[in-house]
């Protein structure tokens, strides 16, 4: 019964989050954690979102970690200063102004209105979190966004994690814990996957790819789930659940906007990875991999099931990752290959896919160097590729965003330089953070000419994005 108690105050603490509909954005890096145990950002981040081992233990065990206080020292109700005891309710802030230019802006067909935001200051986002310990052994990471492109507000990325005490068994170390989100690959630590993967922040101006897996991106803030996972002796860590579709209460609570989609029962998800670390703590390695296993039905024009057909996806990953962290140097590499296999009975029955079956591949490869942890650089290659199917991918329905082949291929290399600082000049606690980042596309939508039909080009949606980070 304590264990649902505290599930209870979590969910109750996270409520004063839950006001919202439309779509999400990513989540980030947030200062309560700071004020909460007294450490600045780069301990726990090599870079944001990027965690350091120091962080994913501290995620792993619930953000139950707290500077040390006097038995009698009073807590504040809220507080933004550093130098305070941590708060009783541990809110922070954000707001992420940007500017974007997409290399060809003109569009000869039928969509004026595509790039309205182009060469514009926008307000990206801002964002209000509850992210900290709420209760012993319950932590939180929610988080509402405001979109300042699409003038909506939504809930975003939600977690609560149950983590009981460390278990000692035989002289082996066990980690447990229990985390409800609303996105499969949410509760990882290793930022090799989806929810958290790099490119950490992406204009959402410019045109991006039309294909990706379910995995990635295709049932967030959609769904509800739950996982118990398990870090064995700090080296092997295991993690299984399941996710359904966040429909009537209290799971619609978890899902930003209109129900876009419908999973026929419980989708499973899975997550192994071996991990070590040595020289000290400053280097450390991850091999792994993850699955979800998900079954979608159609629905009709008042969102009723279509028919009883299902399109079935299975998607598989494989990440690895090295990081090297001191003092003046920090360096890390990762990759991500996800394959996905469709089976579209639904889709191909009711004429909404040329083929009964399609496949796709998703590899995301960076490395990343950071000096004295003010100044870094990132490079990063992304690629897609997968079968030709004329009535999934080609659209038709804008010039910027079609596929004449129908086919899903895209690459494209990214460069970041990044600059972190605080308004006070103090080595510690660097809040704000400056962005520049080149997106520069090989191949777009199947093509690198012509690639929708109207004559626009792969290299035509390359972008240049400027970003201010700022976290309080």
């Amino acid at each position: 019964m304590r264990i649902f108690r505290r599930i209870s105050l979590a969910l109750s603490a996270a409520g004063i989050l839950l006001a919202a509909s439309s779509a999400p954005l990513p989540a980030h890096a947030v200062p309560s954690f700071a004020r909460q145990t007294g450490m600045d950002c780069t301990t726990c981040h090599m870079s944001w979102l990027e965690l350091t081992a120091v962080g994913r233990r501290f995620k792993l065990g619930g953000y139950q970690l707290m500077k040390a206080m006097p038995d009698d020292a009073q807590r504040p109700v809220v507080t933004l200063d550093f130098t305070d005891n941590p708060p009783l309710i541990p809110l922070a802030f954000m707001l992420q102004p940007s500017y974007t230019h997409v290399a060809n802006s003109s569009l000869p067909a039928n969509d004026p209105n595509a790039f309205h935001d182009n060469d514009k200051l926008v307000l990206q986002q801002a964002s209000v979190f509850l992210n900290g310990k709420l209760a012993d052994h319950v932590g939180c990471f929610c988080q509402v966004t405001y979109d300042g492109t699409q003038h909506h507000t939504s809930i975003d990325n939600f977690e609560v994690r149950l983590t009981p005490d460390e278990i000692k068994w035989q002289g082996h170390e066990i980690l447990p814990g229990i985390a409800m989100n609303n996105a499969p690959t949410m509760s990882d630590v290793y930022n090799t996957t989806p929810v958290w993967g790099w490119p950490y922040v992406a204009s959402v101006v410019a045109p991006t790819p039309a294909a990706s897996t379910l995995i990635n991106g295709g049932v967030q803030q959609q769904v509800v789930g739950a996982t118990g996972y398990a870090l064995l002796d700090r080296t092997v860590y295991l993690e299984a659940g399941a996710y359904r579709t966040a429909d009537n209460e209290p799971w619609k609570r978890f899902r930003a906007g209109d129900q876009a989609v419908q999973l026929d029962g419980a989708a499973p998800y899975y997550r192994l990875a071996l991990q070590h670390d040595w020289d000290k703590g400053h280097q450390s390695a991850m091999v792994g991999t993850f699955g979800f296993l998900a079954r979608k039905y159609l629905v009709d024009a008042d969102f009723h099931r279509a028919s009883d057909a299902t399109d079935r996806y299975r998607d598989i990953g494989l990440d690895a990752q090295y990081q090297y962290i001191s003092d003046a140097h920090r360096f890390s590499a990762m990759l991500t290959l996800i394959k996905e296999n469709q089976t579209l009975d639904a889709s191909y029955g009711a004429g909404a896919a040329s083929n009964p079956s399609d496949s796709l591949k998703q590899l995301n490869i960076k490395a990343s160097y950071y000096w004295h942890k003010w100044y870094g650089v990132s490079l990063g290659y992304q690629k897609t590729t997968g079968s030709a199917d004329a009535l999934v991918y080609n659209t038709g329905a804008t010039d910027s965003t079609g596929s004449i082949s129908g086919s899903p291929n895209s690459s494209a290399w990214i460069a970041e330089l990044n600059y972190l600082f605080s308004l006070s000049g103090a080595e510690d606690h660097r809040k704000y953070r400056l962005v520049l980042q080149y997106t520069a596309y090989n191949k777009f939508n199947g093509g690198t000419t012509n690639y929708d039909g109207f004559g626009r080009n792969a290299k035509d949606n390359n972008t240049l994005y400027l970003l201010a980070w700022l976290l309080y």
